[in-house]
């Protein structure tokens, strides 16, 4: 059910609070129904009533924080089915497998991914332990994983085998992924005496359902939900059936993150685990599981997870600076444009492609385009002056040519004006005319 404004109001002590029937409160109130402020924040409510609406107000899908320090991590906390409705709230993450039998060479596939886009490090987050049977073999493998920068996933159904493990890594806040129907009870005494997140699986939805509920009536609700199933068609049905009853039905028996582990839905087959990778991107898995992961299946599931999960008003910037390109150096000429993301990489791999190099300089234009940049005040003769100072280029760069985005050559005889040592020209109209045109500049 969901909580109005009027009921947190009525909760407050009218006896003890001299701000009741003030309408302050009453905004208070709504924005605390909104979730938009903590219940905490009223100084006069009981600690009973705040237990009370915090678990009301709280999101139907429970956030959870795995891994610890530079490795911690927030998953779920989801608020909304569709990201037109409302920025998407943790962004989902990456896991590959690793078995005692291929740990090294993972663990070497794994390190090659990790490089940065647009300010935000893209690397594998997660690593998934598989235990085959063997319990030393598995504590082995956990020792050798422990401190690679990566939260672990403890895969394993067998008890015994899974407290050996915690044993060496639960102070690292690892998930313990091996709740079933049969072993629920054992795995969640587990699970809470080292204070870990639970992952439960079941044969089927139903059957994941009842076996949350049992967890929940023994008092755990730390928990992620394994929502694999036996084929692709399943698992999709799951996910989204998962999401929708605990954000659309308000069921909070399912309002935990899910698992999915795409390395078991389509095993040895790279190209369709990062099909799969893709569409549970979308819809709706927290954690993903491949089997392994490359350069090449990084780029595009990371830049895919990169504009899910960007907050759309809050459009996604470059850091600004000096881009040497094609091997540039001091005496290349000098090429500008915005911060806009899209602009940067469409500019940048024209400017590739082209083989000249060039010194591409990324000035603050508050993640405008250039046209909207130059309109809103943010492009101009005074801020591409500005840079030119504050980036120190005139001592860097020996060369003094620059070239102005094709849409404001009106800006050229402003800059020449800022800057009279340098030679002001001006490029194309359209990126898609860069590779012509640098070929054949002649300056």
């Amino acid at each position: 059910m969901a909580l109005k404004g009027l009921d947190i109001f009525k909760l407050t002590p009218k006896t003890n609070c001299k701000e009741c029937g003030n309408p302050t409160c009453m905004a208070f109130a709504m924005k605390a129904a909104q979730g938009s402020v903590p219940i905490e924040k009223c100084p006069y409510l009981s600690d009973d009533a705040k237990a009370k609406l915090s678990e009301a107000t709280a999101p139907p899908m429970k956030s959870l924080k795995i891994g610890v320090n530079e490795t911690e991590h927030t998953i779920g906390g989801e608020t909304v089915l569709f990201r037109h409705d409302k920025t998407f709230v943790s962004k989902n993450l990456y896991a590959v497998n690793v078995c005692a039998s291929c740990v090294d060479e993972k663990l070497k596939e794994i390190e090659n991914v990790d490089y940065e886009r647009i300010g935000e490090r893209m690397y594998v987050e997660l690593i998934n332990l598989v235990y085959e049977g063997d319990k030393d073999a598995y504590v082995e493998l956990v020792n050798k994983t422990l401190n690679k920068g990566r939260v672990l996933i403890l895969d394993c159904e067998c008890v015994d085998a899974a407290r050996a493990a915690l044993d060496v890594c639960a102070d690292a806040k690892p998930i313990l992924n091996g709740a079933n129907e049969e072993n629920y009870e054992q795995m969640n005494a587990l699970a809470v005496e080292k204070k870990v997140v639970l992952g439960v699986r079941a044969k089927d939805i139903d059957a994941l359902y009842d076996t949350v509920a049992k967890i929940e009536a023994l008092g755990n609700k730390e928990l992620v939900l394994d929502v694999t199933g036996s084929s692709i068609k399943e698992a999709f049905a799951n996910a989204v059936q998962v999401r929708r009853a605990a954000i659309k039905d308000k069921d909070r028996t399912f309002g935990y993150p899910s698992i999915i582990n795409a390395a078991a839905l389509a095993k040895d087959d790279i190209n369709m685990q990062t099909a799969l990778a893709s569409v549970f991107t979308l819809k709706y898995g927290s954690i993903i599981i491949m089997q392994s992961m490359s350069y090449a299946q990084a780029l595009p599931l990371y830049g895919l997870r990169q504009n899910i999960y960007t907050d759309p008003q809050k459009p996604m910037k470059v850091e600004p600076g000096i881009y040497p390109i094609n091997g540039a150096d001091e005496n290349s000429v000098c090429c500008t444009t915005v911060d806009f993301a899209l602009t940067y990489f469409l500019v940048s791999g024209e400017l590739e492609r082209s083989g000249v190099p060039v010194n591409l300089l990324i000035s603050d234009s508050g993640g405008y385009s250039v046209l909207t940049a130059w309109a809103a005040g943010k492009l101009s003769a005074s801020s591409i002056a500005k840079f030119i100072k504050e980036f120190d280029v005139e001592n860097k760069i020996k060369n003094r040519v620059l070239i102005l985005p094709g849409k404001v050559a009106v800006l050229k005889g402003e800059v020449e004006e800022k800057l009279p040592d340098w030679k002001i020209i001006i490029a194309p109209n359209e990126a898609v005319s860069i590779v012509k045109y640098f070929k054949e500049l002649e300056v």
